[in-house]
């Protein structure tokens, strides 16, 4: 696992050349030498560990020392030049002799520093020799390059194969009139497909219910929480959320004919807990249902007794040839073998039957021989690594897959074990955290080809059918991910045996180890995070920390007290229930290295003013929290995203501008979520010159007025956010005037200007909470563009939506999102021409209303 240190340090050491000491002119240029050296070693001993990686395996302890005295090498390196990096810049406040003196200092201390280096590498080249590592460095030969992969990243993550007659089985156990206990339970090993089949099941089953909802349990879960995740979906009111939420629940769905999913439950507690209020053995009279999905019998057994269960089996050799097939051909249009040799057909059948039927393997290995030239050399290689059994399950074909991997991608996916099993992993952060970390550095320094080049990364896992797409953006773009079970318990092992990261199962052992711990994560057990810091006091090596414990506080404890001056990513997300937290005594000061932070849940409190030190800090996310930031916010000039929370107008005094005392914003800041209307200023717009994102809350006649005539907003925007909850407005709103923003969302009281509301090149569109008659739905029918409207929670003037039209109604409309619709009892589209590429409707309706929707329509609901 050394090339992952090794390709972040080279990474770091071309960041510095570039980015620092060519902006120094001479004064520094005498320590380019040093900084070029190690690039250049640095490469060529990356290039011998795949070559001794294959010696490892077969036993080799000599090779396994060497591997092993590289990573520490790395690790080391990596530690000198982050220590390195501040004291150059550093250098850049002194003038004259002080310069001259703090340069000299630092610069001779570098030299002593990279000579013990060069002792080290002397040693590792000599044991190298000895051991006959070869050079390597064009392991993938046979790939194909990342950027002719962007033709793989729509496949569909949803579809079941091979698995029809389990489908129709469970929907007619899950239909029958005096189903037993109300359960169907489908149960098996891992990578079988059970979340897959339950989902599709769900989906197709919903919507002959009252009310839904879909829940992923997993290892280590939280009743709470799961009870008010499906109190959300099935539509209990804000009020029965906040008090007695179990007592409100039950007695909700006491009267509702439901479905409920409760995907990955590992043990019988939890279920314990969840059947004070889920009772469908009780509810079972009106037809309720529960779907669980679990890998043991004994869980399934237990729920919904023997009648429930519905055991997957691994696919039969023409399924799972059958399934290969789709994978291997699902971006091809003639989708079959015809243009492939016989003998290529052959290897494909080899690979298939070692993958033992397990879909998993199956999906796995052939995102693998995608990213291959479709050659019978190329899979064959792949064939041979595979082997001749499968033992453990998929295990070994998913770490071939990790293996197979190009090693800049390999720290990426790695990333996802510092997530909990079963979290929804926004595609915002990851790429962010990446870019963050330097584990994905662009040689020219431009940031938008560094996070195309992270948008890339993350398409291709998704190619690889390595992690599964949750949801897309009105682009296409991923929006947020998962990460299978199996392939989470991956990157934990993997993680820890290459010093990548640790979790609160495995940080603790040789208390030399610990402390060179890089990055760890907390997933719900305060005490072992309590127990690690107490007797860690000492983590100057840590660059990234994740927590997403329950319970007391304890974390901004230990981020008081402990000095983490290397910490370049960190992420609190604590339950929204029955807990509050401060954050007052933090010292993110003292972690001056901080690039990306975000806090999330039920805290509160005011970021100190310390937070002026982050210079390098980039990306700033507390909008789901409680949380105020300092008045200083702007003086990070790195910012490139700021989100803060909605409600609070104290947080927003960060926007303000003194004409005495300007706070200057950054010229980088592409995202800015939310500003309160009352620090609105037009020049204050017109400085973010790269601001793609905008949010503002609470807006006034007069910030409307100007948004419609003065056109403030710079010409890179594409995304417009703007809500008034707490004013009535007369102003009518007038964006026609900004061709740019594709994305739109509007919120409260905001009147519409009927004929000129809309930018004119809209691709999604959300109204929430407005008036919507007949006049406004004729201009949205005219919009060019729109794939996406959603409609949450609006006061419809007429009872009937007429979605008709006469060949120009939603030319491009693709989905329609309907929920909670206030006075509205039908919506119709009586012709073939409206609406043309219409694909999905989505209808969430409150519990006391019943909208009717035209068969054309009915049939497209989802």
């Amino acid at each position: 696992m050394a090339e992952i240190l090794l390709t972040a340090v080279i990474n770091k050491s071309v960041e510095i050349a570039a980015n620092v000491l060519f902006q120094q002119g001479s004064r520094l240029n005498f320590l380019k030498e040093d900084i070029d050296w190690l690039q250049r070693v640095l490469r060529h001993i990356r290039s011998y560990v795949d070559d001794a990686k294959a010696k490892e395996v077969g036993g080799d302890s000599r090779v396994k020392n060497l591997l092993k005295d590289i990573q520490e090498l790395a690790g080391d390196v990596e530690d000198l030049l982050d220590e390195f990096l501040p004291k150059i810049q550093q250098s850049n406040k002194f003038k004259g002799a002080i310069c001259c003196l703090k340069t000299v200092s630092f610069a001779d201390e570098f030299a002593v520093e990279i000579e013990k280096i060069r002792r080290r590498v002397a040693d590792i080249d000599s044991l190298r020799t000895t051991f006959n590592i070869t050079d390597t460095s064009n392991n993938n030969n046979d790939c194909i390059p990342m950027e002719q992969r962007r033709k793989f990243l729509h496949a569909d993550e949803t579809e079941v194969i091979g698995l029809d007659d389990d489908f129709n089985k469970l929907q007619d156990k899950l239909l029958v009139q005096d189903l037993c206990n109300g359960v169907v339970s489908i149960v098996g090993m891992p990578g079988l497909g059970k979340t897959t089949l339950a989902k599709k099941l769900y989906r197709h089953v919903r919507h002959q219910f009252e009310c839904s909802a879909l829940v992923y349990v997993s290892q280590q879960p939280r009743a709470g929480e799961i009870l008010l995740d499906i109190a959300k979906q099935v539509g209990l009111t804000d009020e029965g959320r906040k008090e007695h939420l179990e007592d409100n629940l039950r007695s909700l769905l006491e009267t509702k004919r439901y479905v409920i999913l409760l995907d990955d439950i590992w043990d019988t507690k939890i279920w314990d807990a969840l059947n004070r209020v889920l009772r469908p053995e009780c509810d079972s009279k009106i037809g309720s249902r529960i779907i669980i999905t679990s890998r043991y019998h004994h869980v399934g057994r237990y729920i919904g007794e023997d009648f429930s269960l519905h055991e997957l089996q691994p696919l039969d050799s023409e399924k799972s040839f059958e399934l290969f097939t789709k994978k291997i051909f699902i971006f091809d249009n003639n989708n079959n073998w015809a243009n492939a040799s016989p003998v290529l057909v052959d290897i494909g059948k080899s690979i298939v039957r070692r993958c033992g039927g397990i879909p998993l393997a199956i999906v796995v290995t052939a995102g693998m021989l995608r990213a291959r030239e479709r050659t019978e050399h190329a899979w064959n290689r792949v064939l041979e690594r595979i082997g001749h059994n499968i033992q453990d399950g998929c295990a070994k074909v998913l770490a071939l897959s990790y293996n197979d991997l190009p090693i800049a991608l390999r720290p990426c996916f790695l990333y996802f074990g510092l997530y909990p099993e079963d979290h929804e992993i926004r595609g915002f952060d990851l790429t962010n955290m990446w870019i963050a970390e330097k584990l994905i550095v662009v040689n020219s320094g431009n940031r938008r080809e560094a996070e195309s080049l992270a948008e890339d990364i993350l398409n291709d896992l998704v190619s690889r059918n390595l992690i599964q797409v949750a949801k897309r953006t009105y682009d296409g773009r991923i929006s947020s991910c998962r990460i299978h079970d199996l392939l989470h318990n991956l990157c934990v092992d993997l993680a820890k045996e290459s010093n990548f990261f640790h979790t609160e199962h495995n940080a603790f052992g040789d208390p030399g180890n610990v402390a060179r711990v890089r990055r760890i994560t907390f997933y719900s057990n305060n005490n072992a995070m309590n127990d690690f810091f107490c007797s860690n006091p000492k983590l100057e090596k840590l660059r990234a920390l994740f927590c997403f414990t329950k319970g007391d506080s304890c974390i901004f404890s230990h981020l008081a007290h402990h000095d983490f001056k290397l910490l370049q990513v960190l992420v609190v997300v604590q339950p929204r229930k029955n807990y509050d937290f401060s954050i007052s005594q933090i010292k993110i000061g003292n972690m001056s290295c901080l690039r990306y932070l975000r806090f999330k849940g039920d805290i509160d409190g005011k970021l100190p003013n310390c937070m002026v030190k982050l210079k390098h800090l980039e990306t700033l996310d507390v909008s789901n929290s409680s949380i105020d930031l300092p008045t200083g916010v702007w003086k990070s000039t790195q910012l490139r995203h700021l989100r803060s929370n909605y409600f609070n107008e104290a947080t927003n005094c960060c926007f303000s501008i003194s004409p005495f005392f300007p706070n200057v914003p950054p010229n980088n800041v592409q995202t800015l979520m939310w500003m309160n209307d009352r620090f609105f200023e037009p020049r204050l717009l017109h400085r973010l010159i790269n601001l793609r994102k905008l949010g503002l809350v609470d807006v006034s006649g007069s910030t409307i007025k100007k948004l419609s005539t003065l056109s403030p907003v710079p010409t890179t925007l594409e995304v417009l956010k703007i809500s008034s909850f707490f004013s009535e407005l007369r102003e009518q709103i007038n964006l026609s005037s900004y061709p740019n923003i594709v994305k739109l969302h509007l919120s409260g009281t905001i009147p519409l200007n009927v004929s000129e509301s809309f930018p004119p090149n809209l691709v999604k569109l959300t109204l929430w909470n407005l008036m919507v008659d007949g006049h406004v739905v004729a201009v949205l029918k005219k919009l060019p563009k729109l794939k996406i409207l959603k409609m949450y929670q609006c006061y419809h003037i007429e009872e009937k939506m007429d979605l008709s039209g006469d060949g120009d109604s939603f030319p491009q409309l693709e989905v329609l999102h309907i929920k909670d619709p206030v006075c509205l009892s039908e919506v119709t589209c009586t012709d073939d021409v409206g609406m043309p590429k219409l694909k999905k409707l989505l209808l969430i309706e409150r519990t006391d209303s019943n909208v009717r929707l035209s068969e054309r329509l009915a049939k497209l609901r989802v």
